[in-house]
């Protein structure tokens, strides 16, 4: 038979190929086409798992990836992206936390759990759209309940029917009342879960966390919450309703199994910086205040490789989780990974630094365009802001000139020229009576020619 997997991530990714996966990362990443076409195949051989008899599919395992490349290229949004394609739980660590002081051996684990956190709040949200319509409904009729006065008893020799029949009249006039808007002004008093105590964590070694104990949820159920009375507006006052009922009609134990599960067979996690672990000499000469660097790499492998870590929503096995490292290694090279470690990423990538060309490219075609971004931002101001394409040729120039002159991060280059660039803009737009504004390459060279031409005011400002 074939396994069972979560359904969602079936249906948003299982019509596409490689190939279409690869053109919707274009939408948001310039460039970059062996990272793209690598990051594709793992996903589509998740799809292809999936068609498998389960005694099969248990022992194909993710082709974990490594991308090698400069700062600012796009190796964090490619796997951000592809986990949005994918409604995949997603989680970025940076390796080099781990070795700051007071780091934990089995704090490494914590990346499972965090990931698990996220995947919870994920299918939470989505079965809560699942009965948002009912609990609009529990919500509204609580609110009636709020607005009208109790049903009076009947009269002595007063027929129940009728007086019964009066308050169904009236409550469905104020039921029409209330979804017309017309009593948005009114307020009303409603009672909202306050905490009980104040909220704290212990931070304990290993065998707190074996144990699996959450002392603030234990804390919590213990004493339970208290109510509190608020005063507010009727649309207010019925969101929180909502979002109260929604809370009693989602079966929490259903979601908790549906994230472990989700995050078993379709998480992703993205290590950062793990050229900064990668070192044979223990860190800092083996010597020093930092934890080791082979240390650290030893505590990652064993999730990579497949363990079991327990969480407050149950055991979470890591075999199928896709795990994306990155680094620059300018310094090391991923051979200075351990062994072990660097046979865990079969598939490795190199990707390309920007080039002044790309830099026009990513000012204006992908989705969220920096230049669309700007133009939005403005246009909330009433101010209709447009580039000329000699200045977004400019613009490029200057982010690459500064690129080079000073240190290369890549495409984050740009959000600093467009912010020198625009701050004039910014800060005035309230204040405008020309509320129709053209950017031209005069007007880049204007605002920025005399800070790239200094090279020690670039490094500061730029």
């Amino acid at each position: 038979m074939a396994i069972s997997l979560p359904e969602r991530t079936t249906t948003a990714v299982g019509s596409l190929t490689p190939r279409e996966i690869v053109t919707e990362l274009d939408k948001y990443v310039i460039g970059q086409g062996k990272a793209k076409r690598a990051v594709a195949i793992a996903l589509r051989n998740r799809l292809r798992r999936q068609r498998l008899a389960a005694e099969i599919a248990d022992e194909v395992t993710p082709k974990n990836i490594l991308m090698i490349g400069p700062t600012g290229v796009g190796k964090t949004e490619i796997a951000r992206r592809l986990a949005r394609l994918a409604h995949s739980p997603f989680i970025k660590v940076e390796a080099s936390k781990f070795t700051e002081v007071g780091y934990v051996g089995r704090d490494v684990e914590s990346m499972v759990r965090d990931l698990v956190e996220l995947a919870v709040d994920m299918v939470r949200a989505e079965k809560g759209e699942e009965v948002r319509e009912k609990a609009r409904t529990a919500a509204e009729d609580r609110l009636l309940d709020l607005l009208l006065p109790p049903p009076r008893p009947p009269a002595p020799g007063e027929d129940p029917a009728v007086v019964r029949d009066q308050s169904g009249r009236s409550r469905d006039r104020m039921r029409e009342q209330l979804r017309d808007g017309r009593l948005d002004e009114r307020v009303v008093e409603i009672d909202v879960q306050a905490t009980a105590m104040p909220s704290f964590e212990i931070i304990a070694g290993s065998s707190v966390e074996e144990i699996g104990v959450n002392l603030k949820d234990m804390m919590g159920n213990m004493f339970g919450g208290r109510s509190k009375s608020r005063r507010l507006k009727v649309p207010a006052a019925f969101e929180h309703l909502v979002a109260e009922e929604q809370s009693k009609l989602v079966d929490m134990e259903s979601v908790s199994r549906t994230a472990v599960q989700r995050v078993e067979q379709t998480g992703i996690i993205f290590v950062d910086e793990i050229d900064k672990i990668a070192s044979r000499d223990g860190g800092s000469g083996g010597r020093g205040p930092d934890v080791s660097r082979e240390g650290v790499q030893r505590d990652i492998l064993p999730i990579v490789e497949g363990t079991t870590v327990n969480t407050k929503h149950g055991m979470v096995k890591t075999d199928h989780i896709l795990f994306i490292a990155a680094g620059a290694f300018h310094v090391s090279k991923p051979s200075d990974l351990i062994p072990e470690l660097q046979g865990r990423f079969p598939i490795r990538v190199e990707l390309e630094p920007l080039t002044r060309d790309d830099f026009v490219r990513i000012l204006t075609e992908p989705r969220n365009a920096l230049v669309k971004q700007y133009t939005a931002l403005l246009g909330t101001e009433e101010l209709s802001l447009s580039f000329t394409p000699d200045a977004v040729e400019r613009i490029a120039d200057f982010a690459a000139r500064v690129n080079d002159m000073t240190e290369n991060i890549g495409a984050r280059r740009l959000h600093t020229v467009m912010e020198r660039l625009l701050d004039e803009l910014s800060f005035s737009a309230p204040e405008l009576t020309d509320k129709s504004i053209t950017i031209d390459a005069a007007y880049v060279e204007r605002m920025l020619a005399d800070i790239v031409k200094n090279e020690d005011l670039s490094r500061y400002i730029l």
